[in-house]
């Protein structure tokens, strides 16, 4: 079960990977950059599964709630692994990725070569601007920390 989520994973990371650099490239919209972070959310999540089947299997957890949501899923992980400070920052940039994924945003420069999504607070302050390079910054990041779960795992 473990090996099939690897490979799952590093599919949701190709598919992230080919948004960026063809899809991105051609059509320059919010939509393209909100479909790699769901990607990169998504390999994250299979991540999450696959820790949690490895704390399992090590039996610093008796049973894996597939039902309960992440947030509680990330919370679990959290608390097992307080030492380990990649899995702390693995965990807080996958919280931070879902956050984006759920604030108001405004498309800024549509269709054209910089191309943004300016997320905003509650007060409409600006908390982030997601561009392209941002973007590649996101995907190489999130794709060194699954490699470093994986490692940690093994």
């Amino acid at each position: 079960m473990i090996e099939e989520e690897k490979g799952s994973a590093k599919d949701e990371l190709k598919r992230a990977d080919h948004l960026i650099y063809v899809s991105l490239k051609y059509t320059r919209t919010v939509d393209v950059i909100r479909s790699v972070i769901a990607r990169l959310i998504s390999a994250q999540e299979m991540t999450i599964n696959e820790l949690l089947q490895w704390l399992k299997n090590k039996k610093k957890i008796k049973e894996i709630a597939h039902s309960k949501s992440y947030r509680i899923k990330t919370e679990l992980i959290k608390d097992k692994l307080k030492k380990d400070k990649k899995a702390i920052e693995f965990l807080a940039f996958y919280d931070f990725l879902t956050k984006i994924m759920k604030v108001d945003y405004v498309k800024k420069e549509e269709f054209r070569k910089n191309v943004r999504m300016i997320i905003h607070d509650d007060k409409g302050n600006v908390l982030e601007e997601v561009g392209v390079e941002s973007l590649k910054e996101y995907y190489k990041k999130a794709c060194d920390m699954i490699n470093d779960m994986e490692t940690m795992m093994k």
